[in-house]
């Protein structure tokens, strides 16, 4: 029986990279069954909503959505469509991976970081107001059931992929209350999860360890400005931001996107990189209980990367999308 799946195509090279990894999934012989929804620049501007209701009734229904990346429309009089769908299908964690592969030029060998982050508070949630002309507010709040729910979710993840050790990253040093808080929490439900190692950092004296040694890091719960920041610098310590995939997570509901942004300025060129959405169908996959084909999927995107024969610019090649997804497709199919 085919799985049923929300698909949103997204903004600028997301028109390029998602039916890439579409091409991909369906060569590993997974079935599924793709139920295309608007979303992010396109709906605005044809149906005035950034997120249509429709969308999230689709998602909500079929359980679980692939999307490339949205356009920021916050300037232009809408809501964030990224923030829009974390809040309405309760989307609480954010996950990002990143690993390095043989191939990719990087300083560093043997990275596999996964990130995850508190994705309904904090700045991020947009509560701000003017004070008087000439100043402006945004305010930062974190409450004790939201910090606790993503650190369980967070200990049960790094559980189930037998990953060894947490590190919260915070700045409760300074910001004793809200990101205080949040340590206590994630401190609080760690002592449930006994065989792993627990352990935290300053979020400063995080990005600096990250750089010096990221080998001693496995798995990073930490808030939502904080997450976003490190989802962008791991990826760059495996080489490029095109190779970090990812998901968010609820209750009921999982949406699969990957690191990078819309690229405006490689969009409609055919050049850009579908890896990261292709990674980011493979975790969809797994998630799925698809668990070999998702990681035939990743054997494939290593064997590509490993031959070095054919890379995108981002990776040093000149290697176009559709070339890059015909290599893997065909590396899918070697013994």
């Amino acid at each position: 029986m085919a799985h049923r799946v929300t698909l949103i195509t997204g903004d600028g090279i997301g028109r390029e990279v998602v039916p890439a990894a579409q091409k991909v999934v369906e060569a590993t012989g997974v079935a599924v069954q793709w139920e295309e929804m608007p979303a992010g620049e396109m709906a605005a501007e044809k149906l005035g909503e950034a997120v249509p209701e429709e969308t999230i009734a689709s998602i909500i229904r079929n359980k679980v959505a692939l999307k490339g990346p949205l356009t920021n429309l916050v300037a232009r009089g809408w809501a964030s469509p990224n923030v829009t769908l974390r809040s309405k299908l309760g989307l609480f964690a954010q996950v990002r991976r990143v690993r390095h592969f043989d191939g990719v030029p990087s300083p560093y060998r043997g990275v596999d970081l996964i990130v995850v982050r508190e994705a309904v508070e904090d700045t991020y949630a947009g509560v701000e107001q003017k004070v008087g002309p000439d100043a402006a507010v945004a305010i930062k709040f974190a409450t004790r059931a939201a910090s606790e729910q993503v650190a369980r979710f967070t200990m049960e993840y790094a559980r189930r992929l037998g990953r060894r050790k947490v590190t919260v990253a915070h700045k409760a040093n300074i910001l004793k209350l809200t990101d205080g808080l949040f340590l206590e929490s994630a401190r609080k439900v760690a002592a449930e999860f006994p065989d792993l190692e627990f352990n935290d950092r300053m979020i400063d004296n995080m990005c600096f360890q990250l750089v010096r040694a990221p080998l001693d890091y496995d798995l990073i719960l930490t808030t939502n400005v904080y997450g976003d920041i490190l989802a962008d610098l791991t990826a760059g310590l495996v080489g490029s931001l095109g190779l970090g995939f990812g998901g968010n997570f609820g209750h009921a509901v999982a949406l699969f996107e990957p690191v990078h942004g819309t690229a405006p300025n490689k969009a409609g060129r055919g050049i850009s990189n579908p890896i990261g959405e292709i990674l980011t169908a493979s975790m969809m996959l797994a998630h799925l209980g698809e668990t070999a084909a998702a990681m035939a999927i990743e054997r494939a995107v290593e064997r590509v990367l490993k031959e070095g024969k054919v890379l995108t610019a981002d990776l040093g090649g000149r290697a176009t999308t559709a070339e890059m997804t015909g290599a893997i497709i065909a590396a899918l199919n070697q013994p």
